[in-house]
Order: C-alpha cells, then structure tokens, then sequence
C-alpha cells in the first residue's frame, strides 16, 4: 500500500507571503510579508530535506523563498528611496520656508 506524500510544512503559507511580499513590494508591508515568509520557506525546507520521502511541494517552498527574496530587495529598495526622498524634499522644504523668513 502506497502512502500519499504530504505537503511540506509552511509550503503555501510560504509561497503566498511571497506573491504579496512581489504585490504589496511599494509598501513597508511587502518587506515585513518577504521576511516571514523567507523565514517559514527555511524551516520548511529544512523539515523537508529531513525527511523528503514523506513531504511534496518541494516546488511551492522553493517558488516561496525565491518571490520572497525579490519581495524583501524591492521593500528595501522602496523603503531607501522612501528615506532618500524624505530628506531631500524635508530639505528642500525647510529651505523655501527659509526663503520667506
């Protein structure tokens, strides 16, 4: 009798996080989504090379650490040129209020 392989563990959750890291990348929260679900796509590579006989899905975990990293280095990108363009405009501002003191 053939035993039917489970899903790796964190296998969907990981890759869902991952989608919504790549969807939600312009916000803060598609960082805060890449680093979860990089953070559940290890552990649930690491349980699946533990025992790769009775886990599948190594696909799902493998596609959800990869759009995870893409989430995380375009949150971070997003977040640098979010800080870059607040201190630039901040002293931009500052300056033309300057000009009318």
């Amino acid at each position: 009798m053939e035993t039917q392989q489970q899903n790796a563990p964190y296998a969907v959750a990981a890759l869902v996080l991952g989608i919504c890291s790549l969807l939600f990348g312009c916000f803060f929260v598609g960082l805060i989504c890449g680093i979860v679900g990089l953070v559940l796509a290890n552990k649930g590579l690491a349980a699946y090379r533990a025992n790769p006989e009775i886990y599948s899905g190594y696909g799902m975990l493998n596609a959800g650490r990869i759009t995870s990293i893409l989430g995380i280095v375009f949150g971070a990108i997003y977040v640098v040129y979010y800080i870059v363009a607040v201190v630039i405009l901040g002293t931009a501002g500052f300056a033309w209020l300057n000009m009318f003191s």
